[in-house]
């Protein structure tokens, strides 16, 4: 039988995502797993799809929706922190909670990685996920991503420090000679 998640796709983000990308984007939660400091505005959105290239080369990120074509917009993937130099990128991922741990961020995760290191030829991937988020932990690790680090308090929510964990994905084409 066919799993659901074989049809999940990943695509640009349209004007139509503003809403979504809004309600993730000003999710105050999220913003522990990230460096957010505050709410982005629905102006800073609309310029930022209105801009953007979509072209990790120009923009050092690149965003993609994760979309079913029966359940619709499920989330959102991206790459930031491009180094072009080092030939690596920073992964985030944000889901909608009703459709966590049914295997959507791990399929959005390879059809990223697909795209990162069979077209792009980036070398290496990398999240810093902290590690008492036993589910984002759960996803990488599952995906083929390796722990290569612990940053000791490396983050404050709510007056409270916690350690992050860097994980890793090499790209398997990559190029070993040096």
């Amino acid at each position: 039988m066919k799993d659901w998640t074989d049809e999940i796709t990943l695509r640009a983000p349209e004007p139509e995502d503003l809403d979504m990308m809004l309600a993730f984007e000003n999710d105050a939660e999220l913003w522990a797993e990230g460096t957010a400091t505050g709410p982005y505005s629905r102006f800073q959105l609309k310029t930022y799809l209105s801009e953007a290239q979509n072209d990790v080369f120009v923009d050092r990120q690149l965003r993609f929706m994760i979309v079913h074509h029966d359940r619709g917009t499920l989330g959102m993937v991206d790459l930031c922190t491009f180094d072009p130099r080092h030939n690596r990128a920073e992964v985030g991922i944000m889901v909608c909670k009703e459709m966590r741990r049914q295997g959507v961020g791990r399929k959005a995760l390879l059809l990223l990685e697909a795209h990162c290191f069979d077209l792009l030829g980036i070398h290496q991937l990398y999240a810093y996920v902290r590690k008492d988020n036993v589910g984002c932990m759960r996803l990488f690790l599952s995906a083929g991503y390796e722990e290569c680090g612990c940053l000791h308090d490396w983050v404050r929510v709510r007056g409270r420090y916690h350690t992050v964990c860097m994980l890793q994905k090499l790209n398997p084409l990559r190029d070993t000679q040096i």
